[in-house]
């Protein structure tokens, strides 16, 4: 086991994600001299005692290089097959760079089949945490072999969200989404000379999500809509993230140094423990409930359960045992719990006194909707 380092830094927990576009340096293939630069900046962070976990996209792009393509194929079972190809090739190269710096690294391929079910996503968290406490780098990616659309809900869809995942599992204090471009604008920096940078971001509301509607980038799947989803999940659960880009000099040193570069979102909440942060991950989330004003304020406030009194809408297919967004009428996310009911009960539950359950559906699971103990506020 490696010797363990006092952390000098103000984040001690970090976890790094580099797009396509940014492994590739804008071309078609992998920038060995651009991942080397990473790496380089990496492996500093680990001697100063950080503990690091990379997630990395790339395995497509080294699949396409590696057998001579030039043009992107579409369809999932070709982008399987690069996928295929190029992992190997992605963490040999990975491998052989940190081997310069002495520091041993780990592969993990996840995808959400992996992590929604409780015990599995306890599994793979104590694993990344074992491999930290040992000193090792684990590199991420999404298991695009077997992550496909057809399989319902079985995709991150993008290694954006599978960061702020990782991030989620281990307790990260800091995410960093680093790309090709300098952070989030108030409007498209390709297309308008009067964008600006957004240095800060205290909270993700419609209005920062409305900057971002529509785009897109590059060779990536994902495009700044999901870094915000990302970001939003991330500090939903006490996580700071920034987004930057990754092509500025020591650019991962200055940001772990507390430096402002980038797009920094600051935590809503403060750190949560690794069930709450289960179910704030949306991994088994089925439906949504909206509430009205008396039940949102006995949830803010005097921090009570979900009674059915106080439920107006029901979304959603969900079975007793799912997890379910909760929102307020003007449709923002209060928070999030499991629920006691099913959907056609609660529909037929709803707005009804906890004592009349019984009568209306023959049975009772407890007068909560959602118990206290089960829900996470933001």
């Amino acid at each position: 086991m490696a010797k363990k380092t006092e952390c000098t830094l103000p984040y001690r927990r970090i976890v790094a994600k580099f797009g396509t576009s940014l492994l590739t340096a804008g071309t078609s293939k992998l920038n060995h001299d651009k991942m080397s630069d990473l790496v380089n900046q990496l492996a500093r962070l680990h001697e100063q005692g950080a503990e690091v976990v990379v997630v990395t996209s790339g395995a497509i792009a080294a699949g396409r290089e590696k057998l001579g393509l030039t043009k992107k194929i579409k369809g999932i079972p070709y982008k399987q097959v690069l996928a295929s190809v190029g992992q190997s090739r992605l963490m040999n190269l990975y491998e052989r760079l940190f081997d310069r710096h002495g520091v041993t690294v780990a592969q993990a391929l996840l995808t959400k089949a992996d992590l929604r079910d409780r015990h599995g996503y306890l599994n793979t968290r104590n694993t990344l945490l074992a491999l930290l406490e040992m000193g090792v780098i684990c590199i991420v990616n999404e298991n695009d072999v077997v992550a496909v659309d057809e399989i319902e809900e079985a995709q991150f869809g993008d290694n954006d969200n599978l960061s702020a995942m990782v991030a989620n599992l281990i307790d990260a204090d800091l995410l960093l989404i680093l790309t090709d471009i300098d952070g989030l604008y108030t409007a498209d920096p390709n297309k308008d000379p009067d964008a600006r940078l957004i240095p800060l971001v205290e909270k993700i509301d419609a209005r920062i999500e409305g900057l971002v509607s529509g785009s897109t980038s590059g060779l990536g799947t994902g495009g700044m809509v999901t870094k915000i989803e990302a970001a939003k999940m991330a500090t939903d659960c006490g996580i700071t993230v920034v987004i930057a880009n990754g092509r500025q000099p020591d650019v991962l040193q200055r940001l772990a140094a507390g430096e402002s570069v980038g797009t920094r979102f600051l935590p809503v909440t403060a750190q949560l423990d690794s069930r709450e942060r289960w179910i704030l991950s949306g991994l088994r989330t089925r439906g949504t409930v909206v509430v009205d004003t008396g039940a949102a304020l006995a949830l803010r406030r005097y921090k009570r359960s979900l009674l059915a009194a106080g439920i107006q809408q029901v979304e959603g297919n969900f079975r007793r045992g799912d997890i379910v967004n909760i929102q307020d009428t003007q449709g923002v996310r209060l928070g999030c719990g499991i629920t006691n009911y099913d959907a056609e009960e609660l529909l037929q539950i709803k707005g009804i006194h906890s004592e009349e359950i019984v009568s209306r559906l023959g049975h009772d699971y407890g007068s909560e909707v959602v118990h206290r103990n089960n829900l996470v506020m933001l």
